[in-house]
């Protein structure tokens, strides 16, 4: 006679969790890494900053390039996250999904707004 406690667990993969867990590692450091760029780049600028100092740290190619990177990770690093929150703590599937595909739109929208402001500069 075999006793069961508690429930069965349905185990997604073996590296699922490392996959996700490395993720948000590595999103995390590209985007530190990006915002000590910044700050030094704002800090060592001459005079008040203003709009055409924010305009010339944009404009060159390789910092678009860089901040479109960014904007990517950002988006990895938040749907991992939004995910995990949703699969652990909303119950019904129906809402889950609802729930998911509404983040996906959201995220997909913001850096389709970031990606406009950044190539506008």
């Amino acid at each position: 006679m075999s006793v069961n406690y508690g429930s069965k667990r349905l185990v997604v993969g073996a590296h699922y969790g490392l996959r996700d867990w490395l993720a948000q590692r590595v999103t995390a450091a590209l985007m530190a890494l990006f915002t000590v760029l910044l700050l030094a780049q704002v800090i060592f600028s001459k005079g008040p900053i203003g709009y055409d100092q924010w305009a010339g740290i944009f404009s060159s190619q390789w910092m678009k390039v860089l901040t479109f990177t960014v904007i990517l990770a950002l988006l990895l690093h938040v749907w991992v996250g939004m995910r995990d929150i949703w699969m652990d703590y909303i119950k019904p599937v129906w809402l889950r999904l609802s729930l998911q595909v509404f983040t996906i739109v959201w995220l997909v929208a913001c850096a389709g707004w970031g990606i406009q402001v950044l190539w506008r500069v």
